[in-house]
């Protein structure tokens, strides 16, 4: 009796080489040959519950593609597992233009860090466009007494104990992010994983957890408020929307850089033509005046891929990035 382990395989391989048939004949196909996709509505897998940023961001992106193809984009939630949960199952959808993932950073640290998936980032899809990028920033309650990240660095080290951070989970774009930090200030700290934003957010704020690395968008509004406190964001400069709050690599952490970024694949096997035509659409939608100021409003910059083979190398980049990240924690993501 074949094992379920070797039917996956043969499924697994049936289908890239379904899908590798499917982008010959349009390589020979005419011009017009997918001029009449979409012919219904598409189905946008977000790999995240709603409410968080990852939602808020393609939610936003939906309207403006859907003017563009002529076709409704069905959002469709699948949180967990650092976004493997819906990356798994865009994977296994048919190559035809009407399943994507609205991706996260996330998914690369996956791809990095952990052995055991049941797809392959750089195998299983076909890159479309990167959307967005929002730095996240370093945050603690108010009652640490430290108050730049000098501060804080000499404040941690003198602890008798290790303290703690919180995060979305092991594998998480804001737990990789504090890792960084972690490693380029020579700190320890306890890793306190949680299954969503919304109970860490509660938490810090109540001072049950000291630190996290939060998402600009969301998480101004709480330092604007004096609920927690902000020492830096993690790109490179200081975000536009919040330019009092250093970039953690001028406060005190030469070379810190870690974005958070969103980006849109479709399945491997997918023909060049339609990734071509969703590469159009989306970069359209991105450069909306209208999405421009409502992504600048929350510390978003709008970063469309000049196409599709330059989303991959910035994938690649990413993954080769967090491969080294994780090598160095000793994280075990499996």
């Amino acid at each position: 009796m074949t094992s379920s382990r070797h039917r996956t395989a043969a499924d697994r391989l049936r289908r890239v080489l379904r899908g590798t048939a499917v982008a010959g004949a349009c390589s020979l196909a005419s011009p017009g040959a997918f001029a009449d996709y979409p012919e219904r509505p598409i189905r946008l897998v977000i790999p995240s519950v709603p409410g968080g940023a990852t939602d808020f961001i393609w939610r936003s992106v939906e309207p403006g593609m859907a003017a563009i193809l002529g076709q409704r984009l069905v959002a469709d939630n699948r949180g967990g597992a650092g976004g493997d949960v819906g990356a798994a199952i865009v994977a296994q959808a048919p190559a035809d233009g009407y399943t994507l993932l609205g991706g996260v950073a996330s998914i690369t640290i996956n791809a990095a860090a952990r052995k055991n998936q049941s797809y392959r980032l750089l195998r299983d899809f076909a890159p479309v466009s990167l959307a967005v990028k929002a730095p996240n920033m370093l945050l603690s309650h108010p009652s640490v007494p430290a108050r730049t990240v000098k501060e804080l660095i000499a404040y941690v080290k003198s602890q008798p104990r290790p303290m703690q951070f919180a995060s979305a989970g092991a594998g998480s774009m804001p737990h990789l992010m504090m890792e960084l930090f972690l490693n380029l200030t020579g700190l320890t700290m306890i890793h306190v994983p949680y299954k969503g934003t919304g109970q860490i957010v509660a938490d810090v704020v109540g001072g049950q957890v000291p630190f996290m690395m939060g998402n600009i968008l969301p998480m101004l509004p709480h330092v604007q408020a004096g609920r927690v406190r902000a020492y830096g964001v993690t790109s490179a400069t200081r975000s536009a929307v919040a330019p009092d709050i250093p970039a953690l690599a001028e406060a005190g952490v030469p070379g810190y850089e870690a974005v958070q970024w969103f980006g849109m694949w479709a399945p491997a096997g997918t023909p060049p033509a339609l990734v071509k035509k969703l590469h159009h659409a989306l970069s359209q939608a991105l450069n909306e005046p209208a999405f421009g100021k409502r992504m600048a409003g929350g510390g978003a910059e709008v970063a469309p891929s000049a196409s599709p083979a330059a989303f991959h190398e910035f994938v690649l980049a990413e993954i080769r990035k967090w491969e080294r990240v994780a090598r160095d924690a000793k994280l075990d993501l499996n």
